[in-house]
């Protein structure tokens, strides 16, 4: 069984974690995730164990007990949603709501031609 730990204190390391849970049966990995960047701990990790009665056992005992000052919030992992995950699409061009083009070409009207929305700047014939 996967499991899902959250709220770790951003000291815990993967072997915390790994000693944490084997109290209850065999840990087959214990993982924290890092951000890419910075190395640092994202206050959130996994946790595979063979035995689904001694997850199970481990999430009633360890869901919502203090380590580290931190209350952890612990339980199964659910599978991600198809469809999420990676890039998400912005509506409206380069900039969002405000980004590229607008209406009016080069400022036809008060929209500001390639500011896009109102008062973004961009070239008008307000001369």
């Amino acid at each position: 069984m996967n499991i899902y730990v959250g709220n770790l204190s951003w000291s815990m390391t993967d072997q915390d974690l790994n000693d944490l849970f084997a109290t209850y049966g065999e840990v087959g990995s214990a993982k924290i995730l890092k951000d890419k960047m910075s190395g640092r701990s994202k206050g959130f990790g996994f946790v595979e164990m063979a035995d689904d009665e001694a997850a199970k056992t481990a999430i009633a005992n360890l869901n919502e007990t203090e380590i580290q000052g931190r209350k952890l919030i612990v339980n199964e992992s659910q599978p991600r949603p198809a469809g999420e995950g990676g890039f998400k699409k912005r509506s409206g061009g380069f900039g969002g709501n405000r980004g590229g083009g607008g209406r009016g070409g080069y400022g036809g009207g008060n929209r500001g031609g390639y500011g896009g929305g109102r008062d973004s700047g961009g070239f008008n014939r307000d001369y």
